[in-house]
């Protein structure tokens, strides 16, 4: 029993220390000077379209790797192909590289010199390159959800299906996608997060220019460098704000996945 309870106390003192206690800090400082000052900070033209451009970049990239995550994800678990290993690794890339390697090779691939410099729109420092970087960071998350719920549910009903005749469409949407959707959601769930609190490739191929390419997470670092600490924690408020709210929406689809 004493042990029991010794091991529930250090894991919450462990929590407390490294998360709570932190984040406690960073609501306290966002609003010392005030709920006024606070609005005052995210309310500015910069913060305003910072956080705009965040939204549409998540906006655009949790769709695609939405798709991408479960065809990806059928093509590992119910085909076989040269490659399914390697593709199977590569999908975790994401999870091992640095974020600033990524944005390097965008640099790379966009720049000056580079293979694909010759576009006839701006990628480098503009809205596609940082599409691109947020795409790369958060791809794997969806398809690391549905492969084993794919494996789990097997192949049954989906011959059952086509056996009375249902295309291919069909039993995806009628059979398959029925059973996978709470995997889904809680990788669209874990997509959205992470797409919209990078920083690391964002910020490599951002070039950072304010009211243009600036995220949240560049315009915290920029207060802060500029020494208006409260305008960075009021911003970050938001930023956590948002996580609050991911937070929420895992645990609205935990139980429904249980009783699914």
């Amino acid at each position: 029993m004493i042990a029991r309870l010794s091991l529930r106390i250090g894991v919450l003192a462990y929590l407390a220390a490294i998360l709570l206690v932190p984040v406690g800090l960073v609501f306290y400082r966002a609003f010392e000077n005030g709920l006024g000052a606070a609005w005052d900070s995210v309310t500015t033209p910069s913060a305003r379209h910072a956080l705009f451009l965040t939204l549409e970049l998540a906006a655009i990239a949790v769709p695609l790797n939405t798709i991408f995550g479960v065809l990806c994800a059928l093509a590992i678990v119910r085909h076989r192909f040269r490659g399914k290993g390697l593709l199977n690794a590569v999908v975790d890339l994401p999870l091992a590289l640095s974020p600033v390697v990524a944005g390097l090779a965008i640099v790379l691939l966009y720049g000056n010199d580079g293979w694909l410099e010759s576009l006839p729109f701006d990628v480098l420092y503009a809205t596609p390159a940082m599409v691109l970087a947020t795409i790369f960071v958060s791809l794997p998350f969806v398809v690391r959800e549905v492969v084993p719920v794919l494996r789990e549910i097997g192949t049954d009903q989906e011959e059952a299906a086509a056996t009375l005749g249902a295309g291919p469409f069909s039993t995806f949407r009628r059979v398959t996608f029925p059973a996978i959707r709470w995997a889904v959601a809680y990788g669209v769930v874990l997509t959205t997060a992470r797409a919209i609190g990078e920083y690391g490739a964002v910020r490599v191929v951002s070039g950072n220019i304010e009211g243009r390419t600036q995220t949240m997470t560049l315009l915290v670092q920029d207060r802060y460098e500029e020494f208006d600490s409260s305008g960075a924690y009021a911003v970050s408020v938001v930023l956590a704000m948002i996580a609050v709210g991911t937070l929420l929406l895992l645990t609205i689809i935990r139980p429904r996945e249980e009783s699914a």
